[in-house]
């Protein structure tokens, strides 16, 4: 796969149905080997393994509803009493973070009300973290670690 700007990690791929997939450590299955989901496993073991970040508090493809329709958050990290925390979106590696990426997840923010929102696409992160008293948000420099949050 794709070379990315993270820590490389030992994936479980195999072959299933003429398609390669993807052991899910978060979702515990096998899922289908795309560009976006090479960005997704290594960014959560990027975070599980780096950053501390606990997996029992994670969640992927996580449903919403907003204005009338369902969407799918990528990943999620909940606080420990279970409110979430976090949303991470992730694009393919060719795929250019724009400002309709950001769009994306802020339409997600709009329903969970988060602290922290993440868009990867394996090789450019960012990371902002949300002041809702001030309405208004700040990039930060790296991707907190788990306990920093």
């Amino acid at each position: 796969m794709l070379s990315l700007n993270l820590p490389t990690f030992e994936a479980k791929i195999k072959k299933a149905g003429g398609k390669h997939v993807i052991f899910d450590v978060i979702r515990r299955r096998y899922v289908a080997l795309t560009p976006e989901e090479w960005v997704r496993q290594n960014f959560i073991h990027f975070l599980l393994e780096h950053k501390g970040y606990p997996k029992a508090l994670m969640a992927n493809e996580v449903q919403l509803a907003l204005n009338g329709t369902k969407k799918r958050c990528d990943t999620v990290l909940y606080k420990r009493d279970l409110t979430p925390q976090m949303i991470i979106e992730y694009k393919a590696p060719h795929i250019e973070i724009t400002q309709a990426v950001f769009d994306q997840i802020y339409r997600y923010n709009l329903v969970l009300q988060v602290n922290y929102l993440i868009v990867s696409n394996g090789v450019c992160h960012y990371c902002c973290r949300m002041d809702y008293d001030r309405e208004s948000y700040a990039f930060l420099p790296a991707i907190p670690c788990y306990a920093e949050l």
